[in-house]
């Protein structure tokens, strides 16, 4: 079976995942919200509430706007105008870009054993690199992160849908029965992937956003579930 414990030396081609897979991300995200849900401090509304707003913006905003930092401080200025019932002051959109300036300052943070793990797979599979959101923002990661070397290509793209691992699969002209994709989304990494052909690897991260968590089948022998990065190197 594809997702079963064997373990795979022959020539595979891996295609990973980026934010939450090989470095932080979701969590610099959080750590945002959680001081504007601090700093709106709502007379009525509990935090729990307040984020079931703001989930409900950036779903939309996504879907309108695509990804990254400036479509995320967007949602922030409509999720205070709506909490607030008016348009939001020059004030508070200083303080909601003071909050958010984190996450462009924020260094690239590596999950622990990628650059060594990566080092050896790549001496043996093909990699490549496949990943969503702002094109400059996604790049200055990319960049920052030491990684590129290890990856035969690296795409940015607007949504990572089943029509996108269908154009990658031809683009790099490899049969998707013998490749992987791997990475923390449900939504985003593994069952458009899965859709599209090809076997899947989930590897989890608690802080994995949440409009990206999905059910998957667990009966669906196409997906191996690993715990952390580094047990990939026991199955390829």
């Amino acid at each position: 079976m594809a997702g079963d414990q064997a373990v795979r030396r022959q020539a595979q081609v891996l295609v990973f995942d980026a934010d939450d897979t090989l470095w932080e991300n979701n969590l610099v995200f959080e750590r945002v919200i959680d001081d504007f849900l601090a700093w709106l401090d709502h007379p009525t509304l509990d935090r729990a509430e307040i984020r079931a707003i703001l989930n409900d913006i950036e779903r939309a905003n996504t879907m309108a706007h695509g990804y990254g930092s400036k479509v995320f401080l967007r949602s922030l200025a409509e999720c205070l105008e709506r909490l607030r019932e008016r348009p939001a002051t020059e004030l508070e959109r200083r303080e909601i870009d003071r909050l958010t300036a984190a996450l462009v300052e924020h260094k690239v943070e590596l999950m622990p054993g990628v650059a060594e793990v990566l080092d050896e797979l790549a001496g043996r599979h093909e990699l490549l690199l496949l990943t969503k959101g702002d094109r400059a923002e996604q790049q200055r990661k990319l960049d920052a992160s030491g990684l590129l070397h290890h990856f035969r290509a690296a795409h940015i793209v607007r949504e990572k849908d089943v029509e996108t691992y269908r154009w990658l699969t031809g683009e790099h002209g490899f049969d998707p029965a013998v490749a992987w994709m791997i990475g923390n989304s449900p939504r985003s990494d593994i069952l458009p992937a899965r859709a599209a052909g090809l076997n899947a690897v989930f590897i989890p991260n608690e802080n994995t956003w949440a409009l990206e968590d999905e059910e998957l089948d667990p009966a669906d022998h196409g997906i191996l579930r690993l715990v952390a990065f580094p047990d990939l190197l026991r199955h390829f």
